[in-house]
């Protein structure tokens, strides 16, 4: 048995508990806020338990945790054969998007499956694609290249999926962890350049030319030229930061998860800053860094380099969800939709970054000789 999982003590011993207690103490801070933030909606808008949103963020955090404990606990080589079975598996629900997903607000995105409602499947993909693009770009093989023409391949129909949905905000964080997986691996430096000339081109034309990115370039033209009338949602974010001051107003005193749809899921961070204050969205600032340095620590100390590339896409795809979220709540990028790790409410970001970081406390473990 030991050969699939370590024992209990195996675990404790060797997992990395400064990392296990930052990710349980984000995961942990998330549901606290999704009490605070979602009560009122629940209670004012679906007239029932006033409860409803946090008791669901509860369950599916309880489903992430155990996801997390599994990972962390299975071998290295079961930890890679699982991630490349569940890559197939979510990339086929991917497939099954465009034939029997949902479609919300003009963008087809979700399964609804009997056993996970709502379930957005590019967010369970993101994990597996990491380990896979990672495994890809460590093959030792004469023909230099041959690595990158096969991540090449492996990620183009994805993207075209989730252009076709649209959701231009996943496609282009695939595409920026894609590249920074390229970068680290040892790339020319003219070919990266041309990879990311490339995304930079067909995006650039996604949004001007293809009348189903429309949104997109309404989006833009609302960042750039506040009078536009379409920033409705970024003005009223920015106001609450502004209006929670360094301090905040107080529990229950917020305003913007009445005023903004799914505030509690695009605009988590203001609606704590209102809350609660700046001071403790820098605190929270604080924690994911800590916990970024932490991994990129733990990175050099490692020599193999499949799992160098692992840790540095999971990473990645924290720091640059973390970024574009915060980005968009001050108004430093337009608005994309993106959820903050841990702390945002949605059972698939949840589960994702659950997949993510168990994947991280398997890999940081202490190896035993």
């Amino acid at each position: 048995m030991n050969i699939y999982f370590d024992s209990f003590y195996d675990w404790w011993k060797n997992i990395d508990k400064y990392l296990l207690f930052i990710i349980l103490g984000l995961f942990f801070l998330g549901l606290f806020f999704s009490l605070v933030s979602t009560s009122l909606i629940a209670s004012d808008k679906l007239n029932t338990n006033s409860y409803y949103f946090f008791l669901k963020h509860t369950t599916y955090i309880l489903l992430g945790l155990i996801i997390l404990i599994f990972f962390s606990f299975l071998s290295q080589k079961i930890l890679i054969n699982i991630s490349l079975l569940l890559f197939i598996f979510s990339f086929l629900t991917l497939l099954l998007v465009p034939i029997i997903g949902i479609e919300v607000k003009g963008s087809k995105r979700w399964l609804d499956l009997f056993f996970f409602p709502r379930f957005q499947p590019i967010e369970i993909l993101k994990p597996f694609f990491i380990i896979t693009i990672s495994l890809l770009l460590s093959l030792k093989n004469r023909k230099l290249y041959l690595k990158y023409i096969l991540s090449t391949i492996l990620i183009f129909p994805i993207l075209l999926l989730l252009i076709y949905q649209p959701d231009l905000g996943q496609s282009l964080l695939i595409s920026m962890v894609w590249l920074a997986l390229i970068f680290v691996s040892g790339i020319n430096i003219f070919l990266f350049f041309t990879f990311f000339l490339t995304i930079g081109i067909i995006v650039s034309y996604l949004v001007i030319f293809v009348s189903k990115f429309e949104y997109i370039k309404i989006r833009l033209i609302s960042f750039l030229d506040s009078s536009s009338g379409n920033n409705y949602q970024a003005e009223k974010a920015s106001d609450a930061i502004i209006n929670g001051g360094f301090f905040g107003k107080g529990i229950g005193e917020g305003t913007l998860n009445s005023r903004v749809p799914e505030a509690h899921t695009d605009y988590i961070v203001s609606v704590i800053s209102e809350e609660f204050g700046a001071i403790i969205v820098i605190g929270i600032i604080l924690a994911y860094l800590i916990f970024s340095y932490k991994v990129i620590q733990k990175i050099n100390l490692i020599n193999d380099n499949k799992t160098k590339l692992i840790l540095i896409g999971c990473i990645s795809i924290i720091l640059l969800q973390t970024f574009v979220h915060i980005g968009v709540n001050i108004r430093l990028l337009p608005t994309t939709g993106m959820t903050l790790p841990f702390l945002s409410y949605g059972g698939s970001s949840i589960i994702s970054t659950a997949f993510i970081c168990g994947i991280i406390l398997n890999l940081t473990k202490r190896k035993i000789k």
